[in-house]
């Protein structure tokens, strides 16, 4: 009698090769931290307390969320390096408007709308004048922040009003009482562009275009509406990260966003991000950006100057553009 079983197939289950093969990237990444994150543990008494983990979840969104579809622009082979500057403009008309009406809703949508015209900006700049990104953003990085302090008169406004509102609450309060909702955010928002990037034909055309983008153009992608869009959603999140920072601390200050460059930068780069354009994952960047943000306390717990962390920032970087460069070369 034939049997009704049928054979399973030579490649059911799961297949550990291939699945390093197609996430190495980011099984690397995660390795990476791990690794750390065991030498910290062991290694220094401030690692082993709770404490310092929620402080890392309370103020890794202020950046992280910018950093996030700042990997998207790299990958479109695209830079912006004015993100800082739109921070502080986008929370500038948050002030600007709760002031004025009393409303901070009102005042957070208009927040959101300054950094998409912002970013919107950046993204026409380049590709309809041509001047690359790297330069324009620079230039414009200059721009809005001076735009900041001619507006503010260089004073800081403080937020006090917002403590004990829901309004607060639902963007830096607690969930559960413990759990910081930047990160609750930050997830969100790194949810929604790994979404963009994998599942959306948004996505394809970034990876299309950042690979080439002359074939992209031949394929039919819409390559100019898809890179001005890429650097609107950069300034989105800009607004939305300096927003978080400012509420945080109930105070707005005209140098919002200063340091974050670096560590925004060296966070997508170290996740995996190919400053070449065409390779790169939101998650890499997002285990990269813990990464980043452990360095500090542990040069601190381990008894080195404050400043040395910069020094390691800058290998960072050097290092992974090197690596991306050499793989790339092979």
């Amino acid at each position: 009698m034939a049997s009704n079983t049928t054979p399973m197939p030579a490649n059911a289950g799961f297949d550990l090769g291939r699945f390093l093969r197609r996430n190495g990237l980011q099984v690397g990444v995660f390795s990476v931290m791990l690794f750390l994150w065991v030498i910290y543990f062991v290694s220094t008494p401030a690692f082993r307390q709770g404490n310092i983990y929620t402080a890392l979840m309370s103020t890794v969104p202020y950046w992280g969320i910018v950093a996030l579809p700042l990997t998207m622009l790299v990958i479109g082979r695209e830079m912006d390096l004015s993100f800082p500057s739109i921070m502080a403009m986008s929370v500038t008309t948050f002030v600007g408007v709760n002031l004025a009406t009393g409303q901070p809703l009102l005042a957070f949508v208009a927040c959101l709308l300054t950094g998409f015209a912002v970013g919107l900006i950046n993204g026409l700049i380049v590709v309809y004048i041509g001047i690359p990104s790297l330069i324009a953003t620079i230039g414009t990085q200059f721009f809005w922040s001076g735009m900041v302090q001619v507006i503010t008169n260089g004073r800081s406004f403080p937020l006090n009003e917002l403590r004990g509102t829901a309004f607060r609450d639902i963007l830096v309060g607690n969930l559960f009482g413990f759990f910081p909702m930047q990160m609750i955010w930050m997830i969100l928002v790194g949810v929604g562009i790994w979404f963009l990037l994998n599942r959306h034909r948004f996505g394809a055309h970034v990876y299309l275009i950042g690979d080439n983008e002359n074939t992209a153009r031949l394929m039919g992608v819409p390559v100019n509406r898809t890179r001005v869009l890429m650097f609107a959603i950069v300034g989105v999140a800009a607004a939305f990260g300096g927003l978080l920072n400012a509420i945080q601390i109930s105070n707005f200050f005209t140098n919002l966003g200063d340091g974050y460059l670096l560590i925004g930068l060296a966070a997508v780069f170290l996740g995996g991000t190919s400053v070449f354009g065409g390779v790169g994952t939101v998650f890499g960047t997002f285990i990269g950006a813990f990464i980043i943000a452990s360095i500090q306390p542990a040069v601190v717990a381990i008894g080195w100057a404050g400043f040395t962390t910069e020094v390691i920032y800058g290998l960072i970087i050097v290092l992974s553009v090197s690596i991306n460069t050499i793989l790339r070369a092979r």
